[in-house]
């Protein structure tokens, strides 16, 4: 079957009830998605599907044929990263790191709907994105950052 990933058309062989997170990892080697809890529960794994964060650990890949698929490997244009990307760097969000690439692209989702979110409005988006280094404030301030630039 053929995807569209970051913008570029990928044939891929998959049985369809693959997940679209093993698809990404295992045959396309597009590893910044993470699996995490395989539940979409923790985040980890977040892609943009037409725009929308979605738990890629939770979606079958027979889904997204004719859809705009997004990952954290297809921010970067030209050399130049994301805002979202550069705040989380300006902000210093990082620790250990595993959850950035969910972090960021449930942001980058969330910024394309409403380039102006509340504090309270980020937490929501936020929500089921699980950093276990506690960085949230931080979190909340990269996002307010991004959606200044």
């Amino acid at each position: 079957m053929e995807l569209h990933i970051n913008g570029v058309k990928r044939t891929v062989w998959s049985a369809s009830d693959t997940s679209l997170l093993q698809v990404l990892r295992d045959e396309l080697d597009l590893t910044g998605s993470k699996y995490g809890c395989g539940e979409g529960q923790c985040g980890a794994c977040t892609v943009l599907l037409d725009g929308v964060a979605v738990r890629s650990c939770r979606v079958p890949v027979k889904g997204v044929q004719n859809k705009q698929i997004t990952t954290i490997e297809g921010l970067e244009k030209n050399g130049q990263l994301h805002p979202v990307q550069e705040a989380f760097l300006k902000v210093d969000v990082f620790q250990c790191g595993y959850c950035a690439p969910g972090m960021i692209m449930s942001a980058v989702g969330l910024l394309q709907h409403n380039a102006n979110p509340t504090e309270e409005q980020i937490i929501g988006a936020m929500n089921g994105n699980i950093c276990r280094c506690g960085t949230y404030p931080r979190i909340v301030r990269a996002i307010q950052e991004a959606a200044k630039a």
